[in-house]
C-alpha cells in the first residue's frame, strides 16, 4: 500500500487501513465472464462496453467488451479497445466541474459570486429579482433554470439574447420556485457555467478545459471532435440503438448509429468561432455532455479524487475542494416538496455532483449496489450510459461506458433502482468486484 493509499483510507475513516491492495493480476476471471454475458444477453444486448474498478485508490480490474463500429455492408467491425473514446454524456459535467474548482482554487472565481457580474447582463429568475444565480446554484440544479427552452444553442446566439430581461426563452427557461429552494436537473446550468468559466480565465471554454483538466490528468479526447488527432478520431465509438428514430425497438433487428458514426461524415468545427465573444454562449461547446473521453481518464479522475486531489504526487485539487464537492446542497424529502427526483433517481446532491443515498422504494430509487454509498454522476444519451461514482470512505469507485442500448430501457427497469436493468446489473457486478477482499 503506498503514502497516498493510507493518507487517503485514514482521512475517510476507512477500516483496515493496513489492508493489502488487490493487483490486477489477482482479478477475478468471474467478472469478465458476467460482463462478456451482460454484453451479448439476448434480450438486451449490448453493442460495446467498457468498465474500469477500483479498490482501494488503486485500479484492479479494466476490461472491454463489444465493439466501437459495429459491422455494416460498408465497414468492418472494429473492438472496443483501452484507447475507446465515449461520448459520455452528462458525466461531462464531473470534468467540467475539476475545471471550475481549480478556478476557484486560483482565485478567478467564487462559488457564491453573482454570475451576472461575469456574464454582462442581470441573469435573474423573472418572479425573485432580488436572488443571485450563483455557481453553487448553478451546480446543484437549484438556480430555477429549465431545460424548457433548450439545451445549447448555435452561434449566432448569446445567452443575453436568450436569457435576459427580454431574451427569447426567458419566459420559459426558468421554474416556478425561488432559486435555492428547489432541486431541478438543468443542463442549461452547465452552459452558463461554461460562460462564466470563460470570462474568469480569459480562454474559450474547450481550449480552458484542456488546459485545466485533460493534459494534468494526461486524458485523451475533448469537447470538438472535429480537433481529435487522427488516431484519436478512429477510435470514437459510435452510439447506437436497435430503433429507426421514433420507431419501437427491434432487438433482433440491425444497430442503428445515433451520433459518431464520423465514417459516414467528418465531424464539422463549431460554426461562427472566428467571431466569439467569451462568455457569450459557453452552451456552443457542450458543457452538459459532449465531451469524449476513454474510460480509463475517468478513472484518472476517480484516482485523484479518492486520494484526496493528488494526481501522480502533485496536488491536482486541494483536500478541502474534494471535501466539499462531496457535501450535500439538497436531499429529496417527497413531504416538502422540495424537487424532481426524476423517478427516485436523484435523492441528494452536492456541489455539482450526485450523492447517491441507497434509496430504493417500490423498484425506484437510487439504489447502485445494495449497502452502497457513492458521490459521481451518471450520463444517458443517444443509446449511451455512463458513469463515474466514487466511495471516499473504502477508497472503491467503478467508471463505464456503454454504447447503446438493444432493447427498449423503458421495459427493463431495475430491480431496485430506477435504471434500466442492464445498467443495475452491470454496477451491482462492478461494486461487488471492487469490495471484494475488503
Amino acid at each position: 500500500m503506498n503514502e497516498v493509499q493510507r493518507r487517503t483510507m485514514l482521512k475517510w475513516g476507512v477500516a483496515g487501513a493496513g489492508a493489502s491492495v488487490v493487483s490486477m493480476a489477482q482479478a477475478s476471471p468471474d467478472l469478465a465472464q458476467q460482463l462478456r454475458g451482460l454484453v451479448d444477453d439476448p434480450q438486451c444486448p449490448l453493442p460495446g462496453l467498457s468498465v474500469l474498478v477500483l479498490r482501494q485508490g488503486e485500479v484492479v480490474f479494466e476490461g472491454q467488451y463489444g465493439h466501437r463500429v459495429v459491422a455494416s455492408e460498408s465497414r468492418p467491425a472494429l473492438p472496443v479497445t483501452p484507447d475507446t473514446l465515449f461520448r459520455i454524456a452528462s458525466v461531462t459535467k464531473l470534468v467540467v466541474l475539476m475545471g471550475l474548482m481549480r478556478l476557484v482554487e486560483a482565485g478567478r472565481m467564487s462559488l457564491d459570486e453573482d454570475v451576472s457580474e461575469r456574464l454582462g447582463f442581470r441573469l435573474r429568475h423573472p418572479r425573485f429579482a432580488d436572488v443571485a444565480i450563483t455557481p453553487r446554484l448553478l451546480l446543484s440544479h437549484r438556480s430555477g433554470l429549465t431545460d424548457a427552452g433548450g439545451l445549447f444553442f448555435e452561434l449566432p446566439a448569446t445567452l443575453q439574447g436568450l436569457l435576459g430581461a427580454q431574451g427569447s426563452i426567458a419566459a420559459r427557461a426558468w421554474g416556478g420556485r425561488a432559486p435555492g429552494a428547489f432541486f431541478q436537473y438543468c443542463n442549461l446550468n452547465y452552459g452558463v457555467l461554461a460562460s462564466v468559466m470563460e470570462v474568469a480565465a480569459g480562454r474559450r471554454f474547450d481550449h480552458l478545459m484542456r488546459e485545466l483538466v485533460q493534459v494534468p490528468l494526461g486524458m485523451a479526447g475533448g469537447f470538438d471532435a472535429s480537433a481529435l488527432p487522427p488516431e484519436q478520431l478512429a477510435q470514437v465509438a459510435v452510439l447506437y440503438r436497435k430503433r429507426r428514430d421514433e420507431q419501437p425497438y427491434d432487438t433482433a433487428g440491425p444497430w442503428v448509429p445515433q451520433v459518431d458514426d464520423f465514417s459516414r461524415e467528418p465531424p464539422k468545427p463549431f460554426k461562427g468561432l472566428a467571431d466569439y465573444k467569451l462568455g457569450s454562449n459557453g452552451t456552443l461547446f457542450g458543457p452538459q455532455g459532449r465531451l469524449r473521453v476513454r474510460v480509463k481518464d475517468l478513472g484518472t479522475i476517480a484516482r485523484m479524487l479518492l486520494a484526496e486531489g493528488r494526481h501522480e504526487g502533485r496536488a491536482f485539487l486541494r483536500p478541502e475542494s474534494v471535501r466539499l464537492i462531496c457535501t450535500e446542497q439538497w436531499r429529496f424529502e417527497a413531504k416538502a416538496g422540495n424537487g424532481d427526483n426524476l423517478g427516485g433517481l436523484f435523492q441528494a446532491w452536492g456541489v455539482g455532483l450526485q450523492h447517491f443515498i441507497d434509496r430504493s422504494e417500490g423498484g425506484r430509487g437510487d439504489r447502485v449496489f445494495a449497502g452502497q454509498e457513492a458521490w459521481g454522476h451518471l450520463g444517458f444519451a443517444y443509446g449511451l450510459h455512463s458513469g463515474l461514482l466514487i466511495d471516499p470512505r473504502r477508497g472503491n469507485g467503478i467508471a463505464y461506458a456503454i454504447s447503446g442500448e438493444g432493447a427498449d430501457p423503458e421495459k427493463f427497469r431495475g430491480r431496485h433502482s430506477s435504471l434500466p436493468l442492464f445498467e443495475e446489473r452491470l454496477q451491482g457486478m462492478l461494486w461487488a468486484h471492487a469490495k471484494e477482499g475488503a
